[in-house]
């Protein structure tokens, strides 16, 4: 079987679900199976996918078509001609914003979440409005539909409309050959090399979204740790910049502990598990997730974990992190003080949180989702 996959949304690899591509794809090259591959890559994204080069088939997207209005339009007019082009039996866009009308094969399609039904601000009004409405009528038009949590898959039958049989929950996976406990003390030394975080830090790892991923409430909550504690603790961010993150940068500068914060851009992969490991305390007090990756990851990288359980979150930490109210200041503050100041419920998030987290295995995701493609193109018994 040939399965195509669009990959023109790993936005530079700079994104969730860039992430996903990437980990999926690894795990899906491992898997043992008679199927082939064909990439659809923007020109400057080939070197991302390196690792896959002599084991796929690459086609390269010119980058004129690399701004999402000629992005949606080029899938919308020249994917389907490329799809016959190819001889393609399954197609997946692991995203819903490049899906298809036309349906030149079998279509499976990942929805990640349905965060412009929650976040009022999510996006800028002509985002709102494709994710809201365009999307829609493009989710009716799917073979099969991928949701990466239960949570998502209510989302989509409540707001979308399309039948909950075509709806297939696949969870997300963590590499646990990358994200597991190791040397805390080399991952402090490496950490305070790159990064000059020297002292005990709390981290967040999101892109630098506002309102969706409240970094304000959580810079505010900071504040009044520092404030009542006197520590020398420090809050760091990992994440580039993002829809609304000039209002993340000025809370960040009018704060009398501006001095102890830090904005460390985006991280490569290689070196976010030993972040995970040197970070003291791991947050995640996001208004709305779909799946919630970034705290499994640090998990099981032994790190504890405080977070929201807005969306999917709940469904996905379970009860192995410390819970909060996003939008209760006050509520955040006393998580980050209960957990800066006594080691044994640190110890205790940490030993509950690496349990939790093998529950999670990109391997597992993509046996699942390699069923999936056999099954939209009616061929369930390809596997070997």
């Amino acid at each position: 079987m040939r399965i195509g996959i669009s990959t023109s949304v790993v936005q530079r690899g700079k994104s969730g679900v860039g992430q996903y591509v990437f980990a999926l794809l690894r795990a899906l090259l491992a898997a043992r199976h008679p199927h082939k591959f064909v990439l659809f890559v923007l020109e400057e994204d080939l070197p991302l996918f390196a690792f896959a080069k002599d084991k796929v088939e690459l086609v390269a997207v010119p980058e004129k078509f690399r701004p999402p209005v000629r992005n949606i339009l080029w899938h919308q007019t020249t994917m389907s001609k490329l799809v016959r082009a190819h001889r393609l039996d399954v197609l997946h866009i692991p995203s819903y914003r490049r899906m298809l009308w036309s349906r030149p094969c079998p279509l499976v399609s990942t929805i990640h979440d349905l965060a412009p039904f929650h976040v009022a601000e999510k996006y800028d009004w002509q985002r709102m409005f494709y994710g809201r409405v365009l999307v829609r009528r493009l989710a009716l038009r799917q073979d099969r539909i991928v949701a990466i949590s239960q949570y998502t898959a209510g989302d989509i039958v409540k707001f979308f409309g399309v039948p909950r049989e075509r709806i297939t929950v696949i969870h997300n996976g963590v590499d646990h050959e990358r994200f597991r406990p190791g040397s805390r003390e080399q991952a402090k030394t490496e950490v305070a090399r790159r990064f000059g975080l020297s002292r005990p830090f709390f981290l967040y790892v999101s892109r630098l979204e506002h309102p969706a991923k409240n970094h304000v409430r959580l810079i505010s909550a900071f504040e009044e740790f520092k404030a009542a504690t006197a520590s020398n603790w420090q809050l760091a961010f990992a994440g580039g910049d993002w829809q609304g993150a000039e209002a993340i940068h000025a809370a960040i500068r009018s704060s009398k502990f501006a001095v102890d914060i830090r904005i460390l851009g985006f991280v490569p992969d290689a070196l976010l598990p030993d972040l995970y490991r040197a970070a003291d305390v791991f947050v995640y007090p996001s208004l709305h997730e779909g799946f919630g990756l970034p705290p499994i990851e640090a998990m099981a990288c032994s790190c504890p974990v405080i977070a929201s359980t807005r969306g999917a979150l709940a469904e996905v930490i379970g009860d192995a992190a410390a819970i909060v109210e996003p939008e209760d200041v006050h509520a955040i503050a006393n998580q980050l003080r209960l957990l800066a100041s006594v080691e044994s419920v640190r110890n205790r998030m940490k030993t509950v949180g690496l349990e939790h987290a093998r529950k999670f295995d990109w391997h597992k995701t993509a046996a699942e989702t390699l069923k999936l493609y056999e099954d939209a193109a009616g061929r369930p018994d390809a596997s070997v």
